[in-house]
């Protein structure tokens, strides 16, 4: 039976690229975010996973939401799907990696796809904010 991964994520940019993390043990980079709780809001998820992963918050009145993005989720079992809610916003402090993240790192388009390990979702969303004309 398919399964379905129900996650809030940060499209965060700076000079035309998007923030991209990493977590300990795992190759392949994703947008800061994480799942949703049980009774948590998409928002109230955000806000968290941003102050567990970048240990700063999110500015008041910034928060946008970009959309919905579905896709397989990566590094599951076939037939798991992603639905991932997908925010804009600034951030109060600089972002800076917790214990459980190995790595920021800020990607344009061609570097993201052309890394040997690409999250399905993270991809839409560069392709979402390209078309955009917010990142290159």
């Amino acid at each position: 039976m398919p399964s379905e991964i129900r996650t809030a994520a940060l499209a965060y940019m700076r000079d035309r690229r998007l923030l991209q993390t990493r977590s300990v043990g795992n190759p392949a980079f994703y947008m800061a975010g994480g799942k949703i709780d049980p009774g948590e809001s998409a928002t109230d998820a955000l806000y968290r996973e941003v102050r567990e992963e970048l240990d700063t918050g999110i500015l008041a009145d910034s928060l946008c939401e970009l959309g919905v993005f579905e896709a397989p989720a990566y590094g599951h079992p076939s037939g798991t799907h992603l639905h991932m809610t997908c925010f804009v916003a600034e951030l109060t402090d600089e972002p800076t990696p917790t214990s459980e993240i190995a790595e920021l790192r800020y990607f344009t388009v061609a570097e993201y796809a052309a890394m040997p390990h690409v999250a399905p979702g993270s991809m839409l969303v560069f392709r979402r904010l390209a078309e955009l004309g917010l990142v290159d």
